[in-house]
């Protein structure tokens, strides 16, 4: 027999009775697999969620595909971050649900980057993770990205340089922050859109503007190939000649690291397009490696691509 802890309550379903006309007035609406990406849960969990406990709300298409929308994203990371917590997920799901309603009764809060900063500094990981769910629940992931992640990543490189942030913390913020984006990239590759290779350079460490990067071209319909930090150019070359991309995008924010294998790159333009991005990459350097200079942060950059 079904308990009546299975079902959600008659007020969540009143509050979200209008929700999918939210669909009208700009909202973003994903498949399944896409919402699955976005809050790192499988299909199946995101499936036995709302037949159980009503927890999703998707509208259809005319051809029966559900659609789902920012508010069943926020309602999947509240009831993770129950479970998270130890709650049943009967009882997650309920408290999911009624935060929704608390939330529709009173002003919505406004997402402060200032929470996952502090908690970064004094290495609390719980804390952090709630803050980067608040930042996803609240915002859509390009602007996560473009006015928070980039700034921070920014900011924290300086204050490392003038001793104001050590080393541990550096590492510490990186560490968690590139598992929540891989988290995000989970099947980057599927679907049927034009596929961008993406490697750092030969000698670059830094891969978490590259998976920004890869994260906002990914929202715009591209399949992603990662091949990660320190990549050597013959490995790019055979990636790019097995995979036939429609571009490969070379990254590097530490100076010189693109300079010094420009001539070489030429190889891997003769394989599919060639684009060099990053703080490391600028016009002369494209000209060299027979490539296309993609200027501007990692969100800015992947736009430019998109719309190229």
């Amino acid at each position: 027999m079904t308990s009546s802890s299975d079902f959600p309550p008659d007020g969540a379903r009143a509050a979200r009775a209008g929700e999918r006309a939210a669909a009208a007035d700009g909202q973003k609406l994903v498949r399944i697999g896409e919402l699955s990406r976005r809050v790192g849960v499988p299909v199946e969990s995101l499936r036995a969620w709302e037949r159980r406990y009503g927890l999703l709300a998707p509208s259809r298409t005319p051809g029966g595909f559900r659609l789902y929308g920012e508010d069943d994203v926020a309602r999947v990371l509240a009831m993770r971050a129950h479970l998270n917590a130890g709650v049943s997920a009967a009882e997650a799901a309920r408290l999911a649900l009624a935060e929704e309603l608390a939330v529709t009764a009173a002003p919505a809060p406004v997402a402060d980057a200032s929470e996952l900063v502090a908690a970064l500094d004094r290495f609390d990981e719980t804390g952090a993770q709630r803050a980067f769910d608040r930042l996803l629940a609240a915002l859509t992931l390009d602007v996560v990205l473009r006015d928070v992640l980039v700034p921070y990543l920014h900011d924290l490189g300086e204050r490392w340089e003038y001793g104001q942030a050590t080393v541990a913390q550096e590492h510490f913020a990186s560490n968690l922050l590139r598992g929540r984006l891989m988290a995000l990239a989970r099947v980057w590759d599927r679907g049927g859109g034009p596929r961008a290779l993406l490697a750092c350079a030969e000698g670059e460490l830094h891969d978490l503007p590259l998976l920004a990067f890869g994260l906002v071209l990914r929202e715009h319909g591209w399949r992603i190939s990662y091949l990660g930090a320190d990549t050597p150019v013959a490995s790019v070359v055979e990636a790019a000649r097995t995979l036939a991309p429609d571009a490969v995008v070379v990254s590097g924010t530490t100076s010189g690291t693109l300079e010094g294998i420009a001539t070489r790159l030429r190889e891997v333009a003769l394989a599919a397009p060639l684009y060099l991005a990053g703080a490391a990459a600028d016009p002369h350097v494209a000209r060299r490696a027979h490539g296309t200079y993609l200027a501007g942060d990692p969100v800015s950059a992947a736009e430019a691509l998109a719309l190229a």
